[in-house]
């Protein structure tokens, strides 16, 4: 009996993970596309996937701490992420001060941090609360903790962002991160603010080219 209701657990969190993917590259690729009542009708797939994963919680009885909202391992969750993100940085302003396009008041779209900052900081969060707080753990409930449920995390992260070269390698290589480091010390602040500080230091580096101004799904070839 034990057994078979754990295999049903772990295909509910399956299914559940397809969901919420679907529900992201529905608005990255269909949504996202449209104009006049797009940026409306994103709405829709958006707050669907957040109501979907409060309620997915609630029948599992997750409370906002053990999902990672909280301070009480901030310091564990930001000690194993510091090291990577100075490393990463000191390569990408490299490659910034080498191609001279480094820039650290340039922001998306041309405008500059200075004027995007609370936006840039609770996007983070967010965005790792859905990957983390939602899919990562339930990967662990599908594929068990560990590098598989690691990879599938990061697959996924890289996924919303195609087709653009640079940010499907980037978010990869940052959802490996993330995803480790969550399920050592599960703190979505952490790992957000990681993210929206990461985010700026490649926009601030990367020659803006390349990055196409960060567009994913049809938009990228707008």
């Amino acid at each position: 009996m034990r057994e078979t209701r754990a295999a049903e657990d772990r295909a509910l969190a399956a299914w559940e993970i397809v969901a919420a993917s679907t529900s992201a590259l529905a608005a990255e690729w269909v949504v996202g596309t449209l104009t006049g009542r797009g940026r409306l009708l994103l709405l829709i797939p958006v707050t669907t996937a957040v109501i979907f994963m409060l309620l997915s919680h609630r029948a599992r009885g997750e409370s906002a701490r053990e999902i990672g909202w909280g301070l009480d391992n901030f310091v564990e969750s930001a000690r194993l992420l510091l090291p990577p993100m100075f490393v990463v940085s000191v390569l990408l302003v490299g490659v910034g001060w080498y191609a001279g396009t480094l820039d650290f008041r340039r922001w998306e779209g041309g405008q500059t941090l200075m004027g995007v900052p609370g936006l840039s900081l609770i996007w983070g969060p967010l965005q790792q609360y859905a990957l983390q707080g939602f899919i990562n753990r339930r990967a662990q409930v599908a594929l068990g903790r560990g590098a598989l449920s690691v990879l599938l995390v990061a697959l996924l992260f890289a996924a919303f962002h195609l087709p653009n070269p640079w940010l499907t390698f980037a978010t990869f290589a940052g959802g490996l991160l993330w995803a480790w480091v969550y399920q050592r010390a599960p703190n979505i602040l952490a790992v957000g603010l990681s993210h929206s500080l990461m985010t700026w230091v490649m926009i601030s580096s990367v020659p803006p080219d390349a990055l196409h101004n960060l567009r994913v799904g049809f938009k990228y070839f707008g």
